[in-house]
C-alpha cells in the first residue's frame, strides 16, 4: 500500500433505517474513529481524517465492518481525498492559510 499521507473528507450514511436521523449511526462511527491513533475532526457533513494512505483506508474498511456488525445491513459512502508530494500541510493547515487570506482580503478594502 502506498505509504503518501492523505486527507479524506469521509460521509457514511446507512441505508434503509427505520428513521430519517442518522446520528446514532455517526455516533458510533466516530466514536470508533476516535479511538484510531489516526488525527480526525468532525464537521456538520462528515469527518475529515488524516495520515497515511494505508492507515486511513484501513480504518474506512474497518468503519465499514463495524457498522455492518452494529447491525446496519447497507452503508453508502462518500470521499474525496487529497493528497500533495511538494510539502506536508494538514486539515488544520489548509484552514489556518484560507482564514489568513480571508484577513487579508478584508484588510484591502
Amino acid at each position: 500500500m502506498p505509504k503518501i499521507y492523505v486527507l479524506v473528507d469521509l460521509c457514511m450514511v446507512p441505508l434503509g433505517t427505520a428513521t430519517p436521523s442518522v446520528s446514532d449511526f455517526v455516533a458510533i462511527v466516530e466514536n470508533k474513529i476516535r479511538q484510531s491513533p489516526l488525527k480526525s475532526t468532525l464537521h456538520s457533513a462528515g469527518t475529515t481524517i488524516e495520515g497515511p494512505w494505508d492507515e486511513v483506508m484501513t480504518l474506512i474498511g474497518e468503519l465499514h465492518e463495524y457498522a455492518h456488525e452494529q447491525g446496519y445491513a447497507r452503508i453508502h459512502t462518500e470521499m474525496r481525498l487529497g493528497t500533495r508530494t511538494d510539502k506536508h500541510q494538514t486539515a488544520a493547515d489548509k484552514v489556518n492559510t484560507l482564514e489568513s487570506k480571508i484577513v487579508k482580503l478584508n484588510e484591502n478594502k
